[in-house]
């Protein structure tokens, strides 16, 4: 069938790829005028090999555990999966060319304001990211937003641990990724980096590179019989951390499974994810109440799926 991805992130390169190689005709039309995205933390779980096995080369470290500063008392997280520490730029490049070897054609500077502009084609996915045009024409609400800011720090740090201190509806973190420190902050938009300004200050740390990007918080997901959502699109976004790779992917497979049926896909992607976000979300306030209120509840140490709570 011929497919239009809008969007040429991990989700709609990896689908672009698999779907060709499936035999479809396969456009990906990214806004940009280059491929990979740079506002981004990098900190994939081990799941991502079994998506994409060829991104191993670009792991620069790998995290076993977190540390969680409340107040009054730290928490250690040992992941059952561990962290790998990769450049989100160059994993989407690496994807862009392994689609084009399979036949996907790829169109840079190409905006897609709404489906008026794709009518040829006959299947429309959208991985446009957290304002997407193609959730907007489905009729799809807005997201509510977070913010996430990042820096870097130019100090070698190789250690097998992340930390992270919790703020209002987010936290601050820091990951060594071997050549460099990164820091950075997810949180409420108006004032997620006037926080992150007083930790810099209140640590003496002076960070370069200093980038920012929107997360969508909430899973709108719309699908009709020709066009569907995947990804940061249907705000597919792990409630604990903002992050929402293996998750996309995950989505991306039931996606292939199903394909060219997108209301099947739909009621996959319900039936899956539904449960688990509502857990999620429910855990994490537990958490960060007891976190603040009374810490002395929570272990010292907790052992949890880095992609899955549960």
């Amino acid at each position: 069938m011929k497919t239009a991805i809008v969007g040429a992130g991990i989700n709609g390169l990896y689908l672009a790829r698999h779907l060709s190689k499936k035999g479809h005709e396969v456009f990906v039309f990214e806004k940009r005028n280059k491929i990979g995205k740079e506002a981004c933390s990098g900190l994939f779980s081990q799941r991502i090999l079994d998506f994409i096995p060829q991104s191993r080369g670009l792991i620069q470290n790998e995290i076993n555990s977190a540390l969680i500063h409340f107040p009054k008392k730290t928490v250690k997280v040992i992941f059952s999966k561990k962290f790998f520490v990769m450049s989100h730029f160059e994993l989407d490049n690496l994807l862009a060319g392994l689609a084009e070897k399979a036949g996907v054609k790829i169109a840079l500077n190409h905006s897609i304001a709404d489906v008026s502009s794709l009518k040829d084609f006959e299947r429309i996915i959208g991985c446009d990211g957290p304002n997407s045009a193609i959730r907007k024409s489905l009729g799809a609400k807005d997201f509510e937003i977070r913010l996430a800011v990042q820096g870097f720090l130019q100090k070698k740090d190789d250690s097998d641990f992340v930390e992270t201190w919790p703020i209002n509806q987010g936290f601050i973190w820091r990951i060594p990724r071997g050549e460099e420190v990164e820091y950075g902050a997810i949180g409420k938009a108006k004032e997620v980096k006037t926080i992150f300004d007083g930790f810099l200050k209140k640590n003496n740390l002076a960070l370069e590179r200093i980038v920012s990007a929107i997360v969508p918080y909430g899973f709108l997901f719309s699908s009709k019989k020709e066009i569907t959502l995947c990804g940061d699109a249907a705000g597919l976004c792990k409630p604990w951390s903002g992050g929402g790779v293996v998750w996309g992917l995950i989505a991306a497979n039931m996606l292939l499974k199903n394909f060219p049926d997108f209301i099947k896909y739909k009621k996959a992607v319900k039936v899956f994810f539904i449960p688990r976000i509502i857990l999620s979300k429910i855990a994490v306030r537990l958490v960060y109440f007891f976190g603040f209120h009374f810490s002395w509840i929570l272990p010292k140490r907790i052992k949890m799926e880095s992609d899955f709570l549960f």
